[in-house]
């Protein structure tokens, strides 16, 4: 998939919804998107975990961890069940782990921050269900672009 944010905010301007700056990259590729599923947790990785382990062909996985930068919710052998079953990508409103590992990984990666410490499992959180935050609505179904100019949200494909 090939494709520039900027351009597509410039090609599409009713069509598009940006995010507020705040993320960073830390998977191995820098540009990706694809349909929208959607995890809501806090401090939880368990639906992280769970959702990635699922085939995800075209999809990026975009998880509102509440913005918490107590715990990652993803890390290296989580990224790599990811790779293993086709994401396209993740996207953390929260933190990541295990970074090096991550940049070595045919996936992107974009969170809030890096912290050593893992989340507890608890089982605890929701799938599929439309998460807000950095100014965009994130609906499961809808569409994610994502590369170093930032994150951009439209309603169908744009690619």
């Amino acid at each position: 998939m090939s494709f520039v944010t900027c351009d597509l905010c410039d090609e599409h301007p009713d069509a598009v919804s940006v995010c507020e700056p705040m993320f960073a990259s830390f998977g191995g590729r820098e540009t990706y998107g694809g349909q929208i599923e959607t995890v809501k947790c806090h401090e939880d990785n368990s639906r992280v975990k769970e959702m990635l382990a699922t085939p995800g062909k075209g999809r990026v996985l975009v998880v509102d961890g509440g913005g918490s930068l107590r715990c990652a919710l993803l890390g290296d052998m989580i990224g790599e069940s990811a790779v293993q079953n086709g994401w396209e990508g993740v996207l953390v409103y929260g933190c990541v782990r295990d970074v090096d590992a991550l940049a070595g990984l045919d996936i992107g990666v974009q969170a809030l921050a890096a912290i050593p410490l893992k989340s507890v499992r608890k089982g605890v959180g929701e799938t599929g269900v439309p998460v807000a935050f950095a100014g965009v609505v994130f609906r499961p179904g809808e569409y994610v672009y994502i590369d170093n100019n930032g994150v951009v949200v439209a309603t169908r494909a744009l690619v």
